[in-house]
């Protein structure tokens, strides 16, 4: 019993690590190792109902950064998130650096 409140203390105390980590840089993944903002969004809000294969589809409604970020916005939106701006370019950044690889334009100013 102990062995079991140990393991889920540990993984408590990680998973709040990464939280903390990925609040304080809402695109890129903390150095720690821990899962960034944008990955945590997705493995949240996301996952239940898109696996690895709706990115990989031959019909994919993404087909560059724009379309991709706005896929993101537009799904955040059906299922009532409410994601800021920061959110959604968050978990767009993380679909793009492990899936997509789509150039993303430099913001301006």
């Amino acid at each position: 019993m102990n062995l079991i409140l140990a393991i889920s203390t540990a993984f408590l105390f990680t998973a709040a690590s990464g939280l903390a980590a990925a609040q304080q840089s809402p695109v890129a993944a903390p150095a720690n190792g821990a899962p960034g903002r944008g990955q945590l969004l997705y493995d949240t809000h996301c996952i239940q109902c898109h696996t690895s294969q709706i990115h990989w589809r031959v019909k994919n409604s993404a087909h560059d950064w724009a379309t991709l970020r706005a896929q993101v916005e537009r799904w955040q939106g059906q299922v009532g998130n409410n994601w800021s701006d920061g959110d959604i370019d968050a978990v767009a950044h993380y679909l793009n650096d492990t899936i997509y690889h789509y150039p993303v334009p430099q913001k301006r100013g």
